[in-house]
């Protein structure tokens, strides 16, 4: 089975697939290590982590093209790519989709802010008209060459037009053709609840460590019927943590040794980046 035909398989299940975000191949390569059985490429993660930048649309589709790129050839697992907006209109979403189509995406995501976007947790977001986000995801479905490439349709407008435009917009982004929908930055338990019931196509539900959203327990996610339960920058947010704590011993201390368990070992390290297997093909050559 393809990864396209996987991620279908396993969103349509409604089982609550607990999916984390990659911010580089690496990060791919321990999400994948550690059992997941998908990747979210976080256009977040690549602005934060690449650029050093804050989620406000700075990223562009060379960017997101080329991490997934590298991504698809670290892992083998299914992978969600963030598309932010489409990076312009309804011809530029088209070409979006061939570029990342391309670049090995499995479903590839687009929302309905007003451009520049931003974090869908931040405050100030704007969304474009309903019409102009429908033509936008027609366009995204009508540019697949594989069939099995999966489009998901975000929409924003809870912060905004409050939790019913955005149900409506979700519906008609289904009716246009998204085969995955995600309603971003709900901020009750209730509308949690209720998206599921009131939405019969497979949905995500985003949660942001610190965000809008109240944080839901997977396995309750996957009762409610959630096809995908999203950690886009849970691994960001370590990865930084882990530094900060490092570094600031190596600065106190003077010296960090492997016994520390503040590192990973350098045996590790070799190991996720398949140094055996290159070391193996360097001797098959030699």
């Amino acid at each position: 089975m393809s990864t396209r035909k996987q991620l279908k398989f396993l969103a349509e299940a409604r089982r609550g697939l607990l999916v984390p975000g990659a911010f580089n191949a690496l990060s791919a390569k321990v999400i994948e290590d550690l059992g997941y059985e998908a990747i979210y490429v976080t256009g977040a993660g690549v602005t934060n982590m690449w650029f050093g930048m804050p989620d406000q649309g700075f990223m562009g589709l060379a960017e997101i093209a080329d991490h997934t790129a590298r991504i698809r050839d670290a892992v083998r697992v299914p992978l969600i790519v963030d598309a932010d907006t489409g990076f312009g209109n309804a011809l530029n979403v088209r070409h979006t989709v061939r570029v990342l189509e391309r670049a090995g995406a499995d479903c590839i995501q687009f929302e309905d802010q007003v451009a520049p976007k931003r974090c869908g947790h931040f405050n100030g977001k704007e969304v474009i008209s309903t019409e102009e986000a429908v033509s936008k995801i027609k366009a995204a479905v009508d540019a697949r060459t594989d069939p099995d490439l999966l489009i998901m349709a975000r929409t924003d407008a809870c912060a905004t037009q409050g939790f019913e435009a955005a149900i409506e917009r979700a519906q008609k982004f289904a009716e246009a053709g998204a085969d995955i929908l995600f309603v971003e930055a709900v901020t009750t338990a209730d509308e949690i609840r209720a998206l599921p019931q009131r939405l019969p196509t497979p949905q995500l539900m985003n949660l942001v460590i610190g965000g809008k959203t109240p944080i839901f327990n997977a396995k309750e996610l996957s009762e409610l019927g959630y096809g995908i339960v999203l950690y886009a920058n849970a691994a960001l947010q370590g990865a930084v943590a882990g530094m900060q704590k490092v570094l600031t011993t190596l600065r106190d201390e003077r010296e960090v040794q492997e016994s520390s368990g503040l590192v990973a070992t350098f045996a590790e390290r070799q190991r996720l980046v398949g140094k055996p297997e290159w070391d193996a093909l360097e001797k098959r050559y030699t």
